[in-house]
């Protein structure tokens, strides 16, 4: 049986994020609240377990979620455009995120046709900020098997996956748009996901 922690508040409580952190040390699947939409959360050198859970086919990628810029450029390689950090500024925290050229010899198995590029998020939302701090950059995708609709609370989340997740962190609906996805490749920027942020607003950033 999934249990559901209360996680609300600018300061979420600290046995929920406790229990979380544990969680995900473990190499377990943490349903964790965004400020887009609830999502599936995993140490992202253990993402087998997420695909599985969520039936998502390894061919296409997962993001990473990051608690700052800081720790976002470890995972980009070296010399990202200065286009691209000037978006980090701009959008982040928020739901933007960005598809950047993957640090050499990060070893995540993160899916998708390619391991040169890297999606990665900076949340204005508590909860995975606070995670990403105590673990490391997290792996996560929206809390809903593949292909269907995702549930706006935890509790329908866990209804719709059914076993599989040991944690869920309750914060409340989770209702927006999922955020807007762009990637820097040759040179300019191109929109894979139009999302909660107005792609004409990013593609118009000086």
């Amino acid at each position: 049986m999934t249990v559901i922690l209360d996680a609300a508040g600018d300061a979420p409580p600290a046995t929920a994020l406790a229990r979380a952190v544990e969680a995900l040390r473990a190499g377990e699947v943490v349903i964790v609240p965004t400020d887009t939409v609830y999502g599936l959360a995993v140490d992202p050198r253990r993402t087998g377990v997420l695909f599985a859970l969520k039936h998502r086919p390894l061919d296409v990628a997962l993001p990473v979620l990051v608690a700052d810029v800081e720790q976002a450029l470890t995972l980009a390689a070296d010399g990202l455009a200065p286009a691209v950090q000037r978006l980090m500024g701009r959008w982040w925290p928020g739901g933007l995120t960005l598809v950047v050229p993957r640090r050499r010899g990060l070893g995540l198995d993160l899916g998708g046709p390619d391991d040169t590029t890297i999606g990665l998020r900076l949340p204005d939302h508590p909860v995975p900020v606070a995670l990403a701090e105590a673990v490391g950059p997290l792996a996560v995708t929206s809390a809903n098997r593949h292909g269907q609709s995702t549930p706006a609370t935890a509790a329908a989340v866990v209804d719709q996956l059914g076993p599989g997740v040991g944690l869920a962190l309750d914060a409340g609906p989770c209702v927006a748009a999922p955020s807007t996805v762009v990637a820097w490749t040759g040179g300019e920027l191109r929109v894979l996901r139009e999302g909660a942020v107005d792609s004409g607003e990013i593609l118009a950033d000086p």
